[in-house]
């Protein structure tokens, strides 16, 4: 191979999909170059699947460059011999997602480094059924990339330019949030006269979540309604430090609820009346308890082994089946999929629930919030203490700790072993689904899960107290540096 063409295709690169596709620094790794590799891998992919009229919608979020990256994605698939469907706007990812099966495409590709800072970009690929794709499609994704890399460095010898495929363009919009309005309860929301604050964080749920309460009647301030493709210096990530200006609009306008999105509004934050963050694992279970009270559902519920354990208590009081899944929500979205069960989450702030898209989706996580608060009169601190005095309680954390290469290499070996006792806690199951998960006899539980990514390593633990979270948090970092 000429040294100028493996420069020039950056084909040291190895383009791999994680847990929710290819994210990469832009300039770096996310270059254009690579980002055509990434698309011609996946056009040969869905030209494997469907070799004649296929039809992939192209979409993104807010960030720098979106609109090129779609351009380019559209130019490669036309050339391809697949249609695509362009999507104009930022558009949210349940939204795409619901789009592929509406128009029903043979897949979506979706320019969105979601809750990343904003130097990142990445593509998600979504299969025709909205899901984001499972493992075998990626990794059958990266064979392709590299078949189209052997076939670039020898100059495409051979190959005959097809005709281009005439695009076409879709907006979203209207039929996710007419769907929406078939899921939640507005007529609810707006009896119980809520306030609400909403904070799309300058992503792509801008006109989704505060347009659907206002066409209903519902008071509603928005925060941060506009592009920025900075995201205000920081990460778009609905997280309790991220949403001080939600909170002080809650304040200024005695709103009873604050709902935010991260950058591609698959992932959502929740706010109190009384200003006070509601981490993911408690909306979870609360929203599980709520479905099957307002619904009757009762087919089951879902959470990554990372998850509190109160969905466990929770499934066991309802009698609804439980099924614990590795990290990613795609499992959780085969199981939607299946009509297993009636919502399914992630402590990483992902849900989604029966009868819908197979994708994390937070513009529904904050509007089920608004209708269960509205619905019960109650602040969701209320509920949750009236959660912990009939199934008990439970107080779950996740922790990111950097590792020494030395440190990294000790470590990987450690999770090897098959503990019977930790630090004093007599281990009674030793779980292996994702991960090294460590559940003690008293109840409490330790996860470990090495980054795919970096040298850090994730820590999850869940005591009954908040005492003993953070006698258990001391020890299960000691366990690492030991």
């Amino acid at each position: 191979m000429k040294r100028g063409l493996a420069k020039f295709f950056n084909l040291s690169t190895q383009i791999k999909f994680g847990t929710s596709g290819w994210r990469a620094i832009m300039a770096e790794e996310f270059t254009f170059a690579n980002v055509r590799r990434a698309l011609h891998g996946i056009a040969r992919y869905v030209i494997s699947q469907k070799p004649a009229g296929a039809r992939v919608i192209v979409g993104r979020d807010p960030r720098f460059l979106g609109e090129t990256f779609c351009s380019i994605a559209a130019e490669i698939f036309s050339s391809s011999g697949i249609a695509p469907l362009i999507i104009a706007d930022a558009a949210p990812t349940p939204a795409i997602s619901y789009a592929v099966t509406q128009a029903q495409a043979d897949g979506a590709v979706n320019f969105t480094a979601s809750h990343n800072p904003p130097e990142y970009n990445g593509i998600k690929f979504s299969t025709p059924d909205g899901a984001p794709a499972l493992p075998e499609v990626t990794k059958a994704i990266e064979k392709e990339i590299a078949a189209y890399d052997a076939w670039a460095a020898s100059r495409g010898a051979g190959k005959r330019p097809l005709e281009n495929t005439p695009s076409e363009n879709l907006d979203p919009r209207r039929m996710y949030l007419g769907r929406l309005r078939e899921i939640v309860d507005l007529t609810e929301i707006k009896k119980a006269r809520l306030r609400i604050v909403f904070d799309p964080l300058w992503g792509a749920a801008r006109g989704y979540s505060d347009a659907l309460l206002r066409e209903a009647g519902i008071e509603v301030t928005t925060v941060h309604d506009y592009r920025d493709v900075l995201f205000g210096g920081h990460a778009p990530e609905p997280d309790d430090h991220l949403l001080n200006e939600m909170r002080e609009a809650m304040r200024q306008t005695k709103a009873q609820l604050g709902i935010a999105t991260d950058g591609d509004a698959d992932r959502f934050g929740i706010v109190d009346q009384d200003g006070s963050f509601v981490q993911p694992n408690y909306i979870i279970a609360l929203l599980f308890d709520y479905l099957v009270e307002s619904r009757g559902w009762k087919n089951g519920v879902a959470k990554s082994v990372a998850t509190t354990n109160l969905i466990n208590a929770l499934a066991k009081k309802h009698g609804a089946e439980l099924h614990e899944t590795p990290v990613g929500f795609k499992y959780i979205g085969e199981l939607i999929k299946q009509d297993k069960i009636a919502i399914g989450g992630e402590e990483s702030a992902g849900l989604s629930i029966r009868r819908h898209v197979p994708e994390k989706d937070g513009i529904l996580a904050g509007l089920l919030c608004c209708e269960m608060v509205a619905r019960r009169g109650k602040s969701l601190g209320r509920q949750l203490k009236e959660l912990f005095a009939d199934v008990g309680s439970f107080y779950p954390q996740r922790e990111n700790f950097r590792l020494t290469p030395e440190v990294k290499e000790k470590f990987t070996e450690k999770l090897r072993s098959d503990p019977r006792e930790f630090f004093g806690h007599k281990v009674s199951e030793v779980v292996r689904k994702d991960g090294l998960k460590l559940v003690f006899e008293d109840g409490s539980w330790v996860c470990y899960r090495l980054s795919g990514t970096e040298p850090v390593v994730r820590v999850y633990s869940e005591a009954r107290s908040e005492d003993g979270l953070k006698k258990l948090s001391t020890v299960a970092k000691q366990w690492i540096f030991e």
